[in-house]
């Protein structure tokens, strides 16, 4: 997974930079990689910090059900008007 920098000149200075350099548009590949990696080392990577939680989900029949269930949970419905 590839980190967003947050700040909005870093973004900014990477979508310059990749408009300008990318390989579609007539860029060296080595240098669009070398590029891009040396402006992402420089933003932050605070965001994908958090623990990995897994959580489990029954499959088959059984795992069809409780999407159906959740489903229903969700959805929401106007209330009726007579």
């Amino acid at each position: 997974m590839v980190a967003v920098p947050q700040d909005p000149d870093t973004r900014r200075a990477i979508r310059a930079f990749a408009r300008a350099h990318h390989p579609d548009v007539g860029g060296d590949p080595e240098v669009f990689a070398a590029g891009l990696a040396e402006l992402r080392a420089g933003a932050t990577r605070d965001r994908y910090d958090a623990p990995v939680v897994v959580v489990h989900r029954p499959r088959g029949i059984r795992g069809l059900a409780h999407r159906f269930r959740d489903w229903r949970a969700r959805r929401t419905r106007p209330p009726r008007v007579r």
